[in-house]
């Protein structure tokens, strides 16, 4: 990229884009030139502004095309090859004005072509070639080694020769594509430009230092990467968290439209038509679409938020094991003391660095962003889910620094100790959250689960059901012992399933999404027993028209219905009791009629096997009177049948009525 324009701020985001503004100085009617990669150009072309600060006018914007590299020679007048490139040039601009320098003279002249000729060097002779010029009304001939300067005089020429080394030589970077800026104005100018592109989204480490008797000190750091091919050298770097809306949009790629074919007609040449006068005449309207690209502007810096500082009067002067001099803690507050501008940009929160930041190409950078007392402290979390026997240390981390803290890793260090690493999530300001950093194998925890069917609390009878609601109670005891030598403040996280806490369970000291947590206060080398006692409604159902007596007796000495709706329910039974009885009559009698039906049948059989003769005779009569008897009793079964079926219609109408029409609620 230029060296005119140089980067001067930078802004990165989280969702993967840079902002960059880039000042300059430009003169008159200079053309400036920046170099993008071919990837980010969608991006350029959406966002691009160009200011001239100083009165002057920008004319025009122009970059690369995207044919490819032979294409764009073959349009190309001028072709120079590999080799033989001064000869094959000269010849192919036959007649192009020049001026060259033989010598100390300067001849102007046309040029004829390039001939090759022999020179005697001493008994060989050697083939140069030889510029043949037509200068004024002469032909002159000049060998080519003579001469020390050829200037073309034809300003086509020129600019073809110029557009073929510049386009030969941006095929060397195939990757890189060319913007030029053309500026107009007078004298000496400032001229702005800002884009978005492509960029790392940068990232946040943590330093959290625990000392007894102190409060706890946050350090944060925000990792940059530089991926470009330019050096930000001092740039203003600003760190924006949040997600805006960002998205490609292929602006770079050509767009053709697809246009009908009119075919050339050769039809007879046609009389002139009269159109018809119309009823009145309708204005055409143009909708111009205007296109806003989104521009960043550079906003007010924030007052900045310094970091408290002690006296050294309060700081302790604690060296290192077996040394003296400062602490680590001094020694961080002294060399790593960061004044960060933020400010809140609607839903985006940005971390401004007050100091110049240089970060080389395909380098990366650590940049302080934060050094801040806290409020916290250290303190214990159960999830069983987590680890099951041990709490895990954590820091109970109150986001009283004033500023959005972005999630990333967390490096914890005790009394000049490492003691272990955390992921921080994304925090307002006022936020607090648990920060777990280490098992704590000081403390053992064991669990012991029940769960039980309590006893039933209402009953309704409704519907033809008797439904009897109960709860299901889940009993979880955690016996916690602290093996350790100092007090602890212990949190069991209790998992939310969809039950309540019943009434005898303890008041959590807090609830989230998934947990419930309580504070317990764990004395040295002291347990802890908490029982959490949960339940949830259950319930049975009874059918009531398929009740007995004996159910009836259970609801009672249970106390689920009273005298009255008990004395309902007997009578329910014995409704259906005789509903039950009608129906095994008719069941007898159906069971009657068809042994009646299969017998008649084995008697018909028999009186169409008998022969002639008196002996037989006697017992076809004998079979004949049988079959009437049979007749007879079939015809009173039907008639009973009949009877019956109505009898059970009508109890059983009478049993549905009744059912229907129980109605009770207790709360027991």
């Amino acid at each position: 990229m230029t060296t005119n324009l140089r980067i001067r701020r930078v802004v990165l985001y989280k969702h993967g884009v840079g902002y960059f503004e880039r000042r300059g100085k430009v003169s008159g009617n200079d053309t400036l030139h920046l170099d993008f990669k071919a990837r980010d150009m969608n991006d350029v072309l959406k966002s691009l502004t160009v200011l001239d600060l100083s009165g002057g006018s920008v004319s025009a914007v122009s970059y690369d095309s995207t044919k490819p590299l032979e294409q764009l020679l073959a349009e190309a007048t001028i072709r120079i090859p590999e080799d033989g490139s001064l000869t094959a040039l000269l010849g192919q601009i036959k007649g192009a004005r020049v001026r060259v320098r033989v010598g100390g003279a300067q001849v102007e002249g046309s040029i004829i072509g390039l001939d090759s000729l022999a020179v005697a060097a001493g008994e060989t002779s050697l083939m140069r070639p030889f510029l043949s010029l037509l200068v004024g009304a002469s032909l002159r001939t000049f060998d080519i080694l003579d001469v020390s300067e050829l200037e073309f005089l034809d300003e086509a020429v020129r600019k073809d020769l110029e557009f073929y080394l510049a386009t030969v030589l941006s095929s060397y970077k195939k990757d890189s594509k060319r913007m030029a800026i053309l500026t107009s104005g007078q004298g000496e100018r400032e001229l702005f430009v800002s884009y978005v592109v492509e960029s790392p989204v940068w990232k946040t480490s943590y330093r959290i230092l625990l000392d007894e008797g102190e409060p706890p000190l946050l350090q944060g750091w925000a990792l940059v990467d530089n991926t470009g091919d330019e050096d930000w050298v001092d740039v203003k770097l600003s760190l924006i968290a949040g997600l805006p809306v960002s998205f490609v949009h292929d602006l770079y790629n050509p767009r053709y439209m697809k246009r009908p074919v009119v075919e050339v007609t050769t039809e007879a040449a046609a009389a002139p038509v009269i159109p018809e006068e119309s009823f009145g005449s309708a204005g055409d309207m143009m909708m111009e679409q205007e296109i806003a690209e989104p521009m960043m502007s550079a906003m007010p810096a924030a007052a900045p938020m310094a970091a408290p500082r002690r006296s050294r009067a309060e700081k302790a002067m604690v060296g290192g094991p077996g040394r003296g001099g400062p602490s680590r803690r001094e020694a961080m507050e002294t060399s790593a003391a960061v004044t960060t501008l933020t400010k809140e940009v609607g839903d985006l929160f940005e971390y401004g660095v007050d100091r110049p930041v240089t970060v080389h190409r395909n380098q990366s950078a650590l940049v302080p962003i934060l050094h801040k007392p806290f409020e916290g402290k250290r303190v214990l979390l159960y999830n069983r889910a987590t680890r099951e026997k041990n709490p895990m240390a954590c820091i109970e981390l109150k986001n009283t620094t004033g500023l959005t803290l972005e999630g990333g890793p967390v490096t914890v260090s005790e009394d000049e100790r490492y003691v272990g690493e955390a992921m921080l999530d994304t925090m307002k300001p006022n936020d607090r959250r648990f920060v777990p950093f280490a098992v704590e194998l000081g403390c053992v925890v064991s669990i012991e689960d029940r769960t039980e069917d309590g006893p039933v609390f209402r009953v309704a009878v409704s519907s033809g059901m008797l439904v009897a609601e109960y709860f299901h109670v889940r009993r979880t005891t955690y016996l916690s012992r602290n093996k350790g030598q100092r007090a602890q403040v212990l949190y069991v996280e209790h998992p939310r399933q969809g039950w309540e806490l019943a009434k005898d369970a303890p008041e959590p000291a807090e609830t989230t999404d998934g947990f419930w947590r309580f504070k317990r206060e764990l004395a040295a080398g002291a347990q802890d027993s908490l029982t959490v006692t949960e339940r949830t409604r259950g319930q049975r159902q009874y059918l009531i028209s398929s009740m007995g007596l004996d159910q009836v007796s259970y609801f009672v000495s249970q106390r689920f219905v009273d005298e009255k709706m008990a004395g309902a329910l007997k009578e329910v039974v014995a409704q259906r009791e005789q509903v039950d009885a009608l129906a095994k009559d008719e069941q007898r009698l159906q069971e009657e009629r068809n042994q009646l039906f299969r017998d008649q049948e084995r008697i018909r059989s028999n009186i169409e096997s008998l022969k002639s003769g008196a002996s037989q005779r006697e017992l076809a009569d004998r079979f004949v009177s049988k079959l009437n008897e049979q007749e007879d009793r079939l015809e009173a079964i039907a008639s009973e049948l009949e009877k019956l079926a109505k009898q059970r219609q009508e109890a059983q109408k009478t049993l549905s009525r009744r059912i229907q029409a129980l109605s009770y609620t207790a709360d027991l």
